[in-house]
């Protein structure tokens, strides 16, 4: 998911994709502990694009602060 596509969400749909990104991270590391992931790489993807989506929401609530 690319930064500029997040941006251009509202703040509750961020709010709900990080949440759904966090769920994806959990279960992904639950497969690995337990042998049936495949894909180790999504961990990390995951945990990318979650920092990505709350990069934006920082920087939402900082542009709202300065007004």
């Amino acid at each position: 998911m690319k930064a500029s596509e997040l941006r251009a969400l509202p703040v509750e749909e961020l709010s709900s994709v990080a949440t759904r990104i966090e769920r994806e991270i959990f279960e992904a590391r639950m497969k690995n502990h337990t042998n049936r992931l495949d894909d180790t790489s999504s961990i990390r993807k995951a945990k990318r694009d979650l920092a990505r989506v709350q990069t934006v929401m920082v920087q939402r609530t900082a542009e709202a602060a300065k007004k």
